[in-house]
């Protein structure tokens, strides 16, 4: 049984997980983690929250975004902590998603001192790549980098 004494503040959880407070009382809202309140209604947290925090964070680093995240938190039995399979579970269903975010970032990364499409024309070589800028046909932003021409 698990006591007060056993469970982290909040600027326990925060030193330990390297997340802010205020991020903490975030994820708290959009139903990410979970603590319990003492009887001065201050936030205590069970040391398991702190996989859950860490496989946000990981998951925000590769670019899934919040709402993803809680799909998948929630999609777990009884809200436990996500385990090495449900790690591999989850992540394959973001494979793709990912994998065109990366091509996206070497597309960016091989083009970012060239044209990317986005119709300013104030760079020389864009009327080369973009002669009056004939890429809006084409519809709004960085049509080329967008693209993965």
């Amino acid at each position: 049984m698990t006591t007060m004494q056993d469970l982290l503040t909040i600027g326990d959880m925060s030193a330990r997980s390297g997340v802010a407070p205020s991020a903490l009382r975030y994820y708290e809202r959009l139903g990410l983690i979970h603590a319990v309140r003492t009887g001065g209604n201050q936030r205590r947290y069970q040391r398991a929250e702190l996989r859950r925090i860490a496989f946000i964070r990981v998951s925000q680093q590769v670019g899934v975004s919040l709402e993803e995240i809680r799909e998948a938190l929630a999609s777990l039995p009884d809200g436990r902590v996500p385990t090495k399979a449900d790690w591999a579970r989850l992540s394959a269903g973001w494979h793709d998603k990912l994998a065109e975010r990366i091509a996206l970032l070497e597309r960016l990364r091989d083009n970012l001192t060239g044209c990317i499409g986005c119709g300013c024309l104030s760079l020389q070589k864009c009327t080369l790549y973009n002669p009056d800028d004939q890429l809006a046909a084409f519809g709004p932003g960085p049509r080329i980098l967008l693209s993965g021409d």
